[in-house]
């Protein structure tokens, strides 16, 4: 088997309470934004944009989650609350993941939303080499991003991206065959 089938079928979800406290070089991290880059986009549009979050920027984001989460959670639970304000610090990096929609609209949302999702998936492939995981969050605080970020008026935030280095797994998700999933349609 190729080495880079090896990797994609050893991608898996990596949560900050696993990474090791180490923070990832602005080198590593440029890498990473440069093969998402390279996502497949319909009409050129380029939809993705990312915001990076490292050192006490990780802190203030968390702040603002904790927060935020108290204002639109009436009974808000101490422990998640806490969990929140904890995650970004676990993390190397975090990446807000950002869809910048087309002004013209020249192709379909959903389309913009997927080419954002394989920019994130060369990222997510990507971390192997480095020794880092990774785990894309998407929680209803995304919606209020903008309060914390600087953000276009075509732009929402869509999710989370925390990384961070960790131990080496031979962890494989188990995944149902392919078979199950595939007709073949071939006369």
């Amino acid at each position: 088997m190729s080495e880079l089938n090896k990797i994609i079928r050893k991608r898996r979800s990596v949560y900050p309470l696993q990474y090791i406290d180490k923070p990832i070089s602005r080198e590593i991290l440029e890498e990473l934004l440069l093969n998402a880059n390279h996502a497949p986009t319909h009409k050129l549009t380029e939809p993705w944009r990312f915001k990076v979050f490292t050192g006490k920027a990780k802190s203030r984001l968390g702040e603002f989650l904790a927060q935020k989460y108290q204002e639109i959670t009436p009974d808000a639970d101490p422990s998640k609350i806490k969990k929140i304000l904890a995650k970004p610090d676990q993390a190397g990096a975090v990446l807000a993941i950002i869809l910048h929609r087309d002004p013209a609209e020249r192709v379909p949302e959903w389309e913009e939303i997927a080419a954002v999702a394989c920019a994130v998936q060369n990222i997510w492939i990507a971390l192997e080499q480095y020794g880092l995981g990774g785990y894309w969050s998407s929680p209803a605080l995304c919606k209020f991003m903008g309060e914390h970020i600087a953000m276009e008026e075509n732009e929402t935030c869509i999710g989370l991206f925390y990384m961070g280095y960790c131990e080496p797994s031979e962890r494989v998700a188990t995944k149902k065959p392919i078979k199950e999933k595939v007709e073949w349609i071939e006369e």
